[in-house]
């Protein structure tokens, strides 16, 4: 790859520092090189569509694997990576710091870190061990030397998207202990996205895009710094293949007229090298 780590780095806090981008999901490797030829100027990981494509649930990878995961998406791209790391594959301060200095060392440029339980279905840590979390990923990034950005994110609006209060009181100590980017997915009103944007300024915020909704550009009026969209990427992709194989099952074969063709497929990976 033509780019260092740290210039990817550097590139990804700028990204940060003004305008709105678009923060696209790959699930694997092949899909993060179609998202770099195709122009995108960061990606980020998604738990779930990696797990999905191991034939696994959400949450069902272990910490080893995903970060061998992130080390190979790092390793195959020239792009800023931003690993979702689910809640730091660990339930107590000391493991979440342990996580992070072995997810930089993947060469990640971001990470996330949630305040989901990862044992407990549900269960979101109450705001002093949430923010106990966060100050312990983010001494750990300091303690690296190394210019990684820290995203906290609160899962409250997941399960109820009227609890606004809560999401922004954690968001906002988040902000307080040192997070460089606030993020809740879930959020949905035009109204909340602005008064989560207000509470938190001046530290960006991301916002997780699973359907249509706004535009980049309406995001953007809003004061939104960064756009994900989670497994959604990975959802459109098994939902093609089982529209295509539902109609194989039935004994049709005119599913697969709407695929890209190999051709084009192969210039696109045929700009990457063959080793890597």
């Amino acid at each position: 790859m033509s780019r260092s780590i740290a210039e990817r780095r550097a590139e990804f806090r700028r990204l940060h520092e003004t305008g709105c981008f678009a923060l696209p999901n790959p699930w694997d490797l092949g899909s993060a090189r179609m998202l770099q030829q195709m122009g995108f100027k960061a990606v980020a990981s998604t738990s779930s569509g990696y797990a999905w494509s191991t034939g696994r649930t959400d949450h069902g990878i272990p910490r080893a694997e995903m970060l061998a995961h992130l080390r190979s998406l790092c390793a195959a791209i020239d792009l800023p990576v931003n690993a979702d790391f689910e809640s730091g594959f660990a339930a107590d301060a000391a493991g979440v710091a342990e996580s992070v200095t072995l997810a930089i060392d993947t060469g990640v440029a971001g990470l996330s870190i949630e305040d989901h339980d990862r044992e407990t279905k549900g269960r979101l840590y109450d705001l002093p061990t949430a923010v106990e979390r966060v100050l312990a990923a983010r001494a750990a990034i300091d303690r690296s030397g190394h210019d990684v950005i820290l995203v906290a994110r609160t899962e409250g609006l997941l399960a109820d998207p009227g609890a606004l209060k809560p999401a922004i009181d954690k968001l906002v100590a988040f902000a307080e202990a040192g997070a460089d980017c606030l993020y809740a997915p879930g959020v949905k009103d035009k109204g909340d996205i602005a008064t989560i944007v207000r509470a938190v300024a001046p530290k960006p915020v991301n916002v997780l895009a699973l359907r249509p909704w706004l535009t980049l550009a309406e995001f953007a009026d809003l004061g939104v710094r960064r756009i994900s969209v989670g497994g959604a990427l990975a959802r459109v992709a098994w939902r093609a293949i089982i529209d295509a194989a539902e109609r194989i099952k039935a004994g049709s074969f005119d599913g697969l007229d709407g695929g890209i063709a190999g051709t084009e497929i192969n210039e696109v990976f045929r700009a990457f090298p063959p080793s890597s």
